[in-house]
């Protein structure tokens, strides 16, 4: 019997082990053997008592969510320590319990209930489950709070909501879901170019947040994290929450806590996809037979015979009734004398492309007791993008783990993970296939050969040859990071913890140079680069933690140190001349022309301290504040130190009587308030020092040949020094810290048990001292590069957060979210030198009180459709029918720089996310739609697919120019063709600039889970496949002529992908 027993515990489900954590935890002193009998016995035990004891009661309690029994729910009698546990079908009994006692009853992830017993004998409990997120333990930083007591704007991420949008980039998947946060990002395969600015940009320099993944700080690398690691995700964005986090947290801060075990059996978690891509949208551009036409246009309209051409092509075309008529486009078999080279009609971006195809395994353990937890994982991600030989793949194993001693006074544990990744990236062939000629084809006629341009056509480089001879050029990045802590509490509620963190990143790139013929295109030069690069940080934390409490009030203070250090080492080897040209061939031992080497080695340090008190009263009101001391290695010895305070106030309405008397739908009503300053030292290591460049005449077989410094200090007029310094630098002792502070204010809400709940902010952020790095005057001389503090800018936004969960009487679960948000940035205060910068006339009209990245140019008004607006208009060189005509903003009557204003802003004025969750039985359904509206973007396409003569005449073109103005189409927007840019059209102006609201359906996803009666026959625990699309659709502006808004220039396209995958636990 005690065998049958033990079996069946073994092949119980997930809340038979909250049954075995609620006995651990009761019986936590005896060992494993003892466990076991007294499992039995409190199997058999509570059987005997309710046919024992008449006074007794008994009954069961279940879920409401699907009506199983709930093992392990406690239930205790109020006013008593008497407890009790349920057995596995759900059973508990108490022997004389009063007949006016009353019952509460709880379970993991259901709503506490109270029964009262009334002299009944049987009483069956149902719970249901809680949504309530109000105590949910977030970690803030260095510490944990319960999302209740939050005093400062953090925005916790539903993971669950993340995981269902399959990206090698976690951060990536946030685009769109957090209110106040702008990720961008293209569709390369690592999702390494993915950037994120948390409430507008706040600096000149480096925007990126501080990421601390389990208390270890970094900047980058987020791509090499893998996915399915990750617990929660939590963003600081004001500085009342980052403050803690000092000089490294003016850009906001991102903490990332990964997987822990959890109590119970030992867990095995198995997940996999593949993936599916192509162009969501791609360039048309011109074939063969479609530039001819074009080719042809343009040499009519500027009245030249268009058989003079250098491209090879001819035309049959006649003049009727004064009318050119272009009768047929003819194309040479051959466009080389050796006749090597076949006229074709090639699709460039065909040939560069093909279906990207992703694959992704993951495999975890995982336990815990209540000695300790432990996970242990595995993972593979590799991707093929849609652009031919780019990739990406990445190997990762985590050991996460933490043990208890001294019946857990002291916790010793460690979270590390071992990433290794390696990727070729686009050689930048995007751009290229657009203007490589479609009469050029791919291979010589033998199949061996590249084709390419011949006499007369541009330089443009074969698209495929860049592809092929780039798939070599791969970089390979090991990376370990993690750290080991240990927390001891000395005396009741006093935690000392210790923590040593590392990042060691070590790169590795071979870049192979081979030797080519493309039509006239030819390179005789071999030779292979070699890239390596050795990261080294380190970080120790030491913190003290005390908990208080005493009467109404709660008191949590915290004090700390933190040493971090930066080591980072390049090296870069080349050389030349090779026989054989294959990568297993050609690496340095195999050349037999010249070296080059150089190296450098950089390093910076920090030291900080930091503390943080906590206070609550009455579970009403609530103070915050925090301090942090940082001292840095980049600034001069006159500003090294920075002080970054914080204080935040929140007070909870819905505590007061008044609410709970008179509005008792709201289930949570908080207002909160926060002021604080953070920091921002992103610039160079050596960016406070005077630096000089050696510097040696003459050359040699191993060195680079250099003509020495320019000094003739003989007086001869033409002597050179054979060797010594150059100035490239001057030092700043006062350089310092740039400097953001930030004021809050926010309202959280909740309704109806929190079925509805929300939060508002509004903030204004200002950033001062900002660094800069200003131009200097030749006269000057060598060193006038020199860092300085400067400038100034602002940020001002409100965000705006709202979801609804229910559930229908036929058993529809439903849960709708969305996020709102608005930013206005200007730069308030620049330093002369580089006020004119970043647009403007150079005099008095520039970006002082205008948005970072403001577009400044001329303005166009349509296009001169008829001989008389030609003749009535500003004087305008150039101008002519089908012509752009430029406005005349100062009223001199001529078209000059004079005229040029303000045309565009680049920084989104509203950013949106709206997702929504159907579930019913076992099917699943989501969808999650992104926007941004309010935004201007530079459509850098339009140079090539709108004009013929503007930029790189001669190349291929977009099919737009089918629709060019003429006197037959004199309804188009696009200029007429022309053979020479007369007009100037390539002026920056905003004809370039196109409006860039979007909105994407960013995922659609069906699921199915298999329901728990089988997975109880097939012992498993959960079992769900699944059906998805990403960027299955794209709403854009009707003005927007482009490919894609969100990426409006050549960078890689983001792709449509449809993903099918499963995810199982034993």
């Amino acid at each position: 019997m005690l065998y049958a027993e033990i079996d069946r515990l073994l092949k119980t489900g997930k809340r038979n082990t909250n049954y075995i954590i609620n006995q651990l935890n009761i019986n936590q002193n005896h060992y494993f053997m003892k466990s076991k009998i007294i499992y039995f016995l409190f199997f058999f035990f509570p059987m005997l008592m309710m046919t024992a004891q008449e006074n007794g009661i008994k009954g069961t309690v279940i879920s409401s969510d699907d009506g199983m029994p709930l093992p392990g729910a406690t239930v205790i009698i109020s006013g008593t320590n008497i407890s009790s546990a349920t057995d596995f079908d759900g059973n508990f009994s108490f022997p004389n319990v009063a007949s006016d006692a009353v019952l509460v009853v709880s379970f993991i992830g259901y709503a506490p209930q109270s029964i009262s017993v009334k002299g009944q004998k049987t009483i069956n409990v149902t719970l249901k489950v809680d949504n309530n997120q109000l105590n949910e333990v977030v970690v803030t930083g260095y510490s944990k709070q319960k999302k209740t007591d939050i005093t400062g704007a953090v925005a916790v991420v539903n993971m669950k909501e993340v995981m269902k949008q399959p990206e090698p980039n976690p951060i990536k998947a946030l685009q769109g879901r957090i209110a106040g946060v702008k990720v961008s990002s293209d569709g390369s395969p690592s999702g390494g170019n993915t950037k994120v600015v948390i409430r507008g940009v706040g600096t000149l320099n480096n925007t990126d947040p501080l990421y601390v993944i389990d208390g270890m700080p970094t900047k980058s690398g987020m791509h090499e994290l893998n996915p399915n690691d990750i617990e929660t995700i939590q963003v600081l964005k004001d500085a009342s929450s980052a403050s803690i986090y000092g000089s490294r947290a003016s850009n906001g801060v991102i903490i990332i806590t990964t997987k822990k075990g959890k109590e119970g059996k030992m867990r095995i978690n198995f997940s996999t996809y593949a993936s599916f891509s192509d162009y969501s949208r791609k360039l048309d551009v011109l074939n063969a037979n479609q530039f001819g036409q074009a080719l042809w246009q343009a040499n009519i309209n500027d009245g030249l015979n268009p058989n003079n051409n250098n491209l090879r092509y001819q035309f049959d075309w006649s003049v009727n009734n004064n009318k050119p008529q272009l009768n047929k486009v003819l194309v040479p078999e051959y466009l080389d004398t050796q006749q090597t080279l076949k006229a074709s009609n090639t699709d460039w971006y065909d040939a560069i492309s093909q279906t990207g195809i992703a694959n992704s395994y993951d495999l975890s353990v995982s336990n815990a007791s209540d000695k300790g937890n432990y996970v242990f994982s595995l993972g593979y991600y590799g991707n093929e993008g849609v652009v031919k030989t780019t990739d990406f793949e990445r190997i990762s194993a985590r050991m996460n783990s933490s043990y208890k001693y001294f019946d857990g006074k002291l916790v010793i544990g460690e979270n590390f993970s071992l990433n290794r990744t390696n990727e070729v990236t686009d050689p930048g062939v995007l751009d290229p296939a657009l203007r490589a000629l479609p009469i050029i084809p791919v291979h010589t006629v033998d199949g061996i050969g590249w084709g390419g341009p011949v006499g007369g056509m541009n330089d443009r480089q074969n698209p495929v040859r860049l592809l092929e001879y780039n798939k070599d050029n791969k970089y390979d990045y090991l990376r370990l990071f993690g750290n080991a802590y240990a927390d001891l509490e000395i005396i009741k509620n006093l935690h000392i913890k210790t923590s040593f963190g590392m990042d060691y990143g070590f790169y590795k790139k071979r870049t192979l140079q081979r030797s080519y013929k493309s039509g006239y295109l030819q390179n005789d030069q071999t030779s292979v680069t070699i890239d390596q690069s050795i990261s080294d940080k380190w970080t120790w934390t030491n913190t003290a933690i005390y908990s208080l409490n005493f009467g109404k009030s709660n008191l949590n203070l915290m004090a700390g140190t933190e040493m971090y250090k930066d080591t980072y080492d390049t090296n870069t080897l080349r050389k030349n001349d090779f026989l054989i040209e294959t990568p297993d061939y050609m690496y340095p031992d195999a050349g037999t022309g010249e070296s080059f080497t150089s190296g450098t080695s950089t390093v910076y340090s920090l030291l900080s301290y930091f503390g943080k008190a906590d206070y609550e009263f009455d579970n009403r009101y609530l103070v915050s504040a925090t301090i942090r001391r940082d001292g840095s290695s980049r600034f001069g010895k006159n500003n090294q130190f920075g002080t970054f305070p914080a204080v935040s106030a929140g007070w909870r309405i819905s505590n007061e009587n008044f609410i709970k008397n008179n509005a008792p739908v709201f289930s949570d009503l908080k207002l909160r308030a926060g002021w604080g300053q953070t920091g921002n030292q992103e610039i160079s290591n050596t960016a406070v020092y005077s630096l000089y460049l050696a510097s040696y005449a003459g050359g040699s077989p191993t060195w680079a040949t250099s003509y020495g410094t320019a000094y003739d200090i003989a007086g001869n007029g033409n002597g050179l020094l054979p060797s010594g310094f150059i100035a490239t630098q001057s030092g700043n002792d006062d350089l310092k810290w740039e400097t953001t502070t930030q004021t809050n204010i926010g309202l959280d809400f909740g309704l109806f048990k929190q079925k509805l709940s929300g939060s508002i902010d509004y903030y204004i952020k200002k950033t001062d001292d900002i660094l800069v790095l200003p131009p200097y005057l030749g006269v000057i001389g060598e060193g006038g590069n020199r860092w300085v503090n400067g400038a100034s800018m602002e940020n001002k936004g409100w965000e705006f957060s709202l979801g609804y969960h229910d559930e229908t009487s036929f058993g529809l679960k439903y849960d709708i979210s969305g996020n709102i948000s608005a930013n206005k940035n200007k730069i308030t205060q620049l330093p002369d030198e580089v006020k004119n910068n970043y647009g403007g006339d150079g005099l008095d009209n520039n970006i002082l009180g205008r948005p970072i990245n403001s577009m400044y140019g001329y303005v166009t008004d349509g296009l001169f459709t008829s001989q008389d607006q030609v003749d009535n208009s500003a004087i305008q060189e150039g101008k002519g029918l089908g012509r752009i005509r430029y406005k005349d903003l100062n009223g001199d009557g001529t078209i000059t720089d004079k005229d040029r204003t303000w045309i565009g802003n680049p920084n989104p004025g509203l950013l949106y996310g709206i997702n929504l969750n159907l579930s019913y039985k076992n099917f699943d359904f989501t969808t999650f739609w992104e926007g941004a509206t309010d935004v201007d973007v530079i459509n850098n396409t339009k140079y090539q697919t709108d004009f013929w003569s503007v930029d790189d005449v001669g190349s291929n073109k977009g099919t737009r120019l089918l629709n060019a103005w003429s006197l037959d189409n004199p309804n188009s927007t696009i200029p007429a063709l022309t053979t020479v840019d007369r007009n100037a059209e390539s002026r920056f102006s905003t004809y370039y600039v196109e409006n860039g609201s979007y909105l994407k359906l960013r995922v659609l996803q069906f699921g199915y889970s298999l329901p728990k009666d089988l997975l109880k026959k097939l012992s498993m625990e959960s079992f769900r496949f699944y059906i998805s699309g990403q960027n299955l659709l794209i709403i854009d502006a009707k003005s927007f002529t482009g490919v894609d808004p969100e990426n409006a220039g050549f960078g890689y396209p983001q792709p449509t992908t449809f993903t099918a995958g499963l995810n199982f636990t034993l």
